[in-house]
């Protein structure tokens, strides 16, 4: 089942030929969350699977549906650094995601499709990093790498916008816009094994990413097995797996497009709108 969100707070199923507005079979009230936060946390995915719930739904005309970011404000997110040897060798440094762990990225960093990443610097390289996320469905803490699995609600599309500087990871990739996801969740069902996935980005008409997540260094159970054992999972909370080789400077202007295998494409915009040199940042210095 393939789930985005329009409107702000309608929860829709879309097929290959239909859009299904479900909102009215997840109850509760309106929240920055979003309406599949809300299933998530209502365990209401079973709901969606009966065939006279999408029967019984109104449908939307596709062609009229702008989607926004599936989950715009979970509780966390959670980077997984350096996760594949091809990029930990183009960033010149020894270090995977055994050294360096994993990090926290702001929830108020989510955007959704077609909007814009901002720039936030004139001088400093900021890149793109295309990644699979993996939305927790239920609730996970200390679980094994066999049973990590049972604990995903489905998959999405990230970009990891990365500011190159000298801040700590959750700094530099914190910034507002700087985590695009979407325009779907597809459910754990319909993508079968995460790491096997084809992954490719675009910035305007050059591929510069093109991987399988089986190469990744931690695997997904892993990554599951490894965050539940430092912190709490919950519904809704989003791991962004790494990114393969092949990240590059964004320029004001530019499009970035990512797919990925059985979970869709994703675009956003880039501006520089308002960017500053890196020198004239509030927080540089001792004083």
């Amino acid at each position: 089942m393939r789930l985005g969100v329009f409107d702000g707070n309608r929860l829709a199923v879309s097929t290959d030929t239909e859009v299904i507005d479900v909102t009215d079979l997840v109850p509760g009230p309106d929240t920055p969350q979003g309406p599949l936060q809300r299933l998530l946390e209502q365990n209401l995915g079973h709901v969606l699977a009966a065939p006279e719930a999408l029967r019984d739904s109104p449908r939307i005309d596709p062609e009229k549906v702008a989607w926004s970011a599936p989950l715009p404000r979970p509780h966390k997110i959670i980077g997984a650094p350096a996760n594949y040897r091809a990029h930990v060798a183009e960033m010149n440094n020894p270090n995977t995601i055994a050294e360096w762990g994993l990090f926290l990225k702001a929830a108020s960093s989510v955007i959704g499709p077609d909007e814009f990443v901002r720039l936030p610097y004139s001088d400093v390289r900021t890149d793109q990093e295309a990644e699979l996320g993996v939305v927790i469905g239920r609730r996970a803490r200390n679980v094994s790498r066999e049973e990590a699995l049972d604990h995903v609600f489905g998959y999405t599309c990230v970009l990891d916008i990365t500011i190159r500087s000298t801040e700590d990871r959750s700094t530099r990739k914190s910034f507002d816009t700087f985590t695009p996801i979407g325009p779907f969740v597809v459910t754990r069902d319909e993508v079968g094994d995460p790491d096997d996935l084809e992954l490719r980005c675009w910035v305007n008409d050059e591929s510069r990413q093109h991987s399988r997540t089986s190469l990744m260094i931690y695997s997904v159970p892993r990554l599951i097995e490894y965050a539940s054992s430092v912190m709490t999972l919950m519904p809704g909370d989003v791991i962004a797996t790494g990114t393969p080789e092949g990240v590059g400077p964004l320029a004001d202007g530019d499009r970035i497009a990512m797919e990925v295998e059985k979970v869709g494409r994703l675009e956003v915009g880039v501006t520089a709108d308002g960017a500053l040199p890196y020198v004239s940042r509030l927080g540089r210095g001792t004083n």
